[in-house]
């Protein structure tokens, strides 16, 4: 009899495909996201406006706003890199789905927030 063990059979090695890097997602700059929490904070204080969501995605960034939690969002702030030759990389679309402005300056596009002032007209 002999002391010497033996090891056991080399296991086969796996070849694995590595996939192609993934794009990062679009994500709000942080100049960006103070325009946006700017707005979202004066409506807090109106009432109008109580909870938001972040999504970051491979084509667009969302800032979705909520009255309450449990509820469908009110309004989406998106920003689309893709269109920013076109139509403008930011929108805001209302919870029907209708885009309510567009445009390729975020500042530009969050007015669409801003109450109109009324004025009294002479008749």
């Amino acid at each position: 009899m002999s002391d010497v063990t033996q090891d056991p059979a080399p296991t086969p090695l796996t070849l694995v495909k590595k996939s192609p890097p993934r794009e990062p997602d679009i994500s709000f700059t942080r100049a960006e996201l103070e325009a946006i929490l700017s707005v979202y904070g004066r409506k807090v204080i109106e009432g109008e406006w109580r909870d938001y969501a972040i999504g970051t995605f491979r084509e667009v960034a969302v800032f979705a706003v909520h009255r309450r939690t449990s509820e469908q969002p009110l309004f989406r702030i998106e920003k689309r890199p893709k269109l920013a030759q076109r139509q403008g990389a930011y929108s805001v679309v209302a919870a029907s789905g209708l885009v309510m402005k567009r445009g390729h300056e975020l500042k530009q596009v969050l007015k669409v927030f801003e109450k109109r002032a009324l004025r009294i007209v002479d008749a």
